[in-house]
Order: C-alpha cells, then structure tokens, then sequence
C-alpha cells in the first residue's frame, strides 16, 4: 500500500489510525495541537481507539506549571520525553528518559517548567509487567549492523523497542517486518524507497511490509517491531 499522510484533523471522539493494515506517514510539526481534558495539556493524535481510553499514540506537549489528572493505565504506559522535564510521584525525567509503567499503574503527571512527549496508551500485553526508566542520554550505544549503533529500551515476546543512530549514508538491507515496525524519527532525515522522513515523522509500517531503509546525514529513530496484529 503506497505511504498514506494522515492528520488528527476531526472529532477527537472518533476511532483514527485504527486499521493495521495501512501504512501511515505523519508530519507531527505539521500538526496542530489539539485540547486535553486538562487546559494545560495539548495533543496531537496519531492512533487512537476511543476518546480517552484504549489504545492510543500521541505527541503530547505539557506547559509549564502544567498538570493531568490522575489516572490508570489498563493496558500500560508508554513515553519517551523529547523536550523539558517530566514529572510524577516517582520522580521527575529530563529529554530522551525512556519509560515503561505497567499495567494497572497509576500516576498523576505534572512539568514544572513545560515538557514534550510521545506518549503510547494501553497497548501492553498484559503479563508485560516491568517498569522501565532509561537515561538515553547516558545508557550505553551497543554495535548493530553495519555502522549502526543500537540501544535497546524493552523485549517483550516479539516485541521490540530500541533507539537506532545511523551515520551519515548508511543504508540497511532491505527487510520485512513481521509484526509490523513504528519509528518516530528524533534527528536527522530517515529515508527508503517511498520518500523522506524529517525529525518528527512519524511511520505505521504494517504486518509484513517491506521496505530498504537509508540515510543521507546523520540520523537517530525511536522504533518498534513485532508488536502489531499479524
């Protein structure tokens, strides 16, 4: 299926993104910022199920002295901070801090000075139970093909979540991806065979997609594999 650009234009109570079969490409700085049920909490809406439950993927942007209500997580919580510091009762996590709350966890969420965030609700398999805190900023970059450096965040099953730093003009094999693949770009330009992808972009490849990843300068990608319908 050809690369399919989609925004969160709509009613924010209806299902988006939600057919796992598509591919989907999203520009989020093109996005605007759309009301949370706290007025100083802002989103822009990749995927989600239903209004303020189930499965959902955002970019959410925290202003400063800005809170959320508590709040469970059914099915797990998901974040990985891009900007500004955030905060709960277990402590307060600056820029590229990777965390895993379990299902059934609970937190009420605040920034003191205003943080960004990409957020992934209630998607756990739900005897995945770890509480992940990673420091990407300091954790370790292990060697992966080619020139690739990797860092793996979490496994569970086939599951697989890691931060992927490509050189200048690498290119990777083409692959399939079994369990579909998510990537939110972080710096650089992420590219294969149907375009170009800017810092920001975020990519839905599907159960059994295919494609030949590569780059032309210096680049660094959040991803996922293994982890949508087959």
């Amino acid at each position: 299926m050809q690369a399919e650009q989609q925004t969160a234009a709509g009613d924010p109570s209806s299902a988006l993104n939600m057919d796992f079969t598509d591919r989907l490409v999203i520009a989020t700085a093109d996005q605007d910022w759309l009301p949370s049920p706290s007025p100083t909490v802002w989103r822009k809406p990749l995927e989600r199920a239903a209004a303020e439950h189930g499965h959902t993927s955002s970019i959410v942007r925290f202003d400063r002295d800005s809170f959320f209500p508590a709040h469970t997580h059914p099915l797990g919580e998901e974040m990985l901070i891009l900007e500004g510091v955030f905060s709960d009762e277990t402590g307060d996590y600056g820029p590229g801090t990777y965390i895993r709350n379990p299902p059934g966890s609970r937190h009420t969420p605040f920034s003191r000075d205003g943080c960004t965030l990409f957020v992934k609700l209630d998607q756990f398999d739900p005897e995945d139970r770890a509480t992940v805190r990673i420091d990407t900023q300091t954790a370790q970059w292990l060697p992966g093909q080619g020139g690739l450096q990797v860092m793996p965040l979490h496994d569970y099953r086939a599951e697989h979540v890691a931060l992927v730093k490509w050189p200048a003009g690498e290119r990777f094999q083409p692959h399939t991806h079994f369990g579909g693949e998510e990537i939110l770009v972080l710096s650089g330009e992420f590219r294969d065979e149907f375009g170009s992808y800017p810092a920001g972009s975020w990519l839905r490849s599907p159960h059994l997609s295919r494609h030949h990843p590569y780059v032309d300068e210096p680049t660094v990608i959040w991803v996922k594999v293994g982890h949508l319908p087959a």
